[in-house]
């Protein structure tokens, strides 16, 4: 039985998924793959190069919008997330798909070319990564070795879980942490905040339709929460401990089971 994790994108709501990993480690759930769009790309990543738990919760406590992102000179996103490169090399212990300790794939988006890109097995996890997070209109996108434009793979697949059955998994764990919809009191005031809305919906929508090919999925009870929230990271933590804790005697009987 080979189990994998589906991580999904979610902006500052990503800090859940480190809730979930604990809960999955400290009961002994086998993490034998991972696939991560966005968010989702910088926990699984982080885990799959070899940190523990602990090492990822105090990774995500130096997470600032400072030291992630910073103004863009380009004309095609208003902030660059470049600085999220010098980041991710401080903090991971490796640096390379070929290092990593447990098979991961990163999901971006290839505008040039119009397909989907997973990046696995071999290459620069770091440039991966930072390309998963390259959300269309808010981060310029980045330039390959081709001079292709790649950006976030929520564009395709917010929640790989397509990816992680390809990459060999039989049991398929999905953390969803968009489909809990919103519970924000006010309308949107502003052309930015109605694109955010929108896009979110739809993104909802995508995560709606890919989770249905998993086997398990947790969703953490966290739609009062913005995806530029970071502030809220303990309590994200927090509602993403909650949400695995309540899903981890199903996932024990289904691997009991054999899927």
């Amino acid at each position: 039985m080979k189990v994998g994790l589906a991580l999904s994108g979610g902006g500052a709501r990503g800090f859940a998924h480190i809730g979930v990993l604990k809960v999955l480690v400290e009961n002994g759930i086998p993490i034998d793959m991972i696939a991560g769009t966005s968010a989702g790309a910088i926990v699984g990543g982080a885990y799959a190069a070899g940190m523990s738990v602990g090492e990822i919760v105090a990774m995500a406590a130096r997470i600032g919008w400072m030291n992630m992102t910073r103004p863009s000179l380009s004309p095609l996103g208003a902030l660059s997330n470049a600085p999220m490169a010098a980041f991710l090399t401080r903090e991971l212990p490796v640096h390379k798909f070929e290092e990593l300790k447990v098979p991961f794939a990163a999901v971006a988006y290839d505008l040039t070319a119009g397909r989907e890109l997973v990046y696995k097995d071999a290459g620069d996890l770091i440039f991966a990564v930072r390309a998963s997070c390259a959300v269309p209109g808010v981060f310029a996108p980045l330039r390959n070795e081709h001079g292709h434009l790649i950006v976030d793979g929520g564009v395709t697949s917010v929640l790989p879980v397509g990816i992680v059955r390809e990459m060999g998994a039989d049991v398929v764990i999905a953390v969803d942490l968009l489909s809990s919809g919103e519970e924000f009191r006010s309308g949107p005031l502003s052309p930015i905040g109605m694109v955010i809305r929108s896009t979110m919906a739809v993104l909802r929508q995508a995560a709606h339709v890919q989770r249905e090919h998993a086997d398990i999925v947790i969703e953490p009870r966290i739609a009062h929460i913005r995806p530029d929230q970071i502030k809220k990271r303990k309590e994200l933590l927090r509602l993403g401990e909650a949400a695995a804790r309540e899903k981890i005697l199903e996932i024990q009987k289904l691997i009991s089971r054999g899927g």
